[in-house]
């Protein structure tokens, strides 16, 4: 089982030169060199051809690097995804994906452009058809010419098209949010929660990694450096973790449990899943000591 860290991905502005140099140091898992959002029209052109630049000159070290790029229906949008294509991230990452046909369409220019196989998509669930369409967009994975490899929330824009307010607690998101999971899981894929607006509320982040976490999500889109440390440390197993995992994996390597589906273990049951679940954890944590 290969498995990629991404605990802590860091939307970086296109558009600012210095910004982008600053991603080669700093901490994250994987930064989100964007062309959406963080750049205002008449920056886009100017901040496509920086950040294509910057890739090609590499120097990111272990960091997986993805271009957002503009949704294709725009007029920025193909020439973002010729652009990217070049450049050869590791994934690019396209906004307002609602539907398969969508996705499709993607693989289809991608294809026409020769794009390298090793670059992956990263899909945007920012709209309620998204959402309902969770499942059958995740399935594409199925496809073969398919390059999909991870959902990307966009909570600001779901909570813009649904009217739902962002509470503490996000109580109005999280049935989305865990359809979404359970669509990314169904057919392997990673999937990341949606940022964290105030960044001057260390506090409230930090609670949010923690939710996003025990629901399930395998790390978290940021804004802001200082929101990377605490990330990490939230979608990292913990030391005890980690020694609770060796010692499950450990009790059913035993020969006289090697044949056993359940297993006592300090008085309690542990069943062979609980194993498998272990043996994750300690291939995560080996991937992160590995970074």
């Amino acid at each position: 089982m290969a498995i990629r860290p991404r605990r802590s991905v860091l939307y970086m502005p296109g558009s600012n030169l210095r910004a982008l140099a600053k991603a080669r140091t700093l901490p994250a898992d994987a930064v989100i060199l964007d062309l959406e959002d963080a750049v205002a029209p008449q920056a886009k052109p100017t901040a496509r051809e920086q950040v294509a630049a910057e890739v090609r000159s590499g120097g990111f070290g272990n960091r997986e690097v993805i271009i957002r790029i503009n949704a294709l229906d725009t007029v920025w949008g193909g020439d973002d995804l010729s652009a990217a294509t070049a450049a050869r991230p590791d994934a690019i990452l396209v906004p307002k994906i609602s539907r398969p046909d969508d996705l499709r369409l993607l693989d289809d220019r991608l294809g026409a452009l020769a794009a390298d196989p090793k670059i992956r998509v990263w899909t945007m669930i920012e709209t309620p058809l998204a959402v309902l369409n969770a499942g059958p967009i995740a399935a594409t994975s199925q496809d073969r010419s398919s390059r999909i490899a991870a959902f990307v929330m966009g909570t600001n824009d779901l909570a813009k098209e649904t009217r739902a307010r962002l509470t503490k607690g996000r109580t109005a998101m999280v049935p989305w949010l865990m359809t979404c999971i359970a669509a990314a899981r169904a057919y392997g894929l990673d999937i990341l929660d949606g940022v964290f607006n105030d960044i001057a509320d260390i506090d409230g982040f930090v609670r949010e990694c923690a939710q996003a976490r025990d629901l399930g999500f395998d790390g978290k889109t940021l804004i802001h450096p200082g929101q990377i440390e605490p990330c990490n440390a939230a979608f990292s197993p913990s030391a005890d973790e980690l020694a609770e995992a060796r010692r499950i994996i450990a009790a059913f390597d035993l020969p006289e449990n090697l044949g056993k589906g359940v297993v006592q273990l300090d008085g309690r049951m542990v069943e062979r899943m609980h194993a498998d679940i272990a043996r994750r954890i300690v291939l995560i944590g080996e991937a992160i000591a590995g970074l």
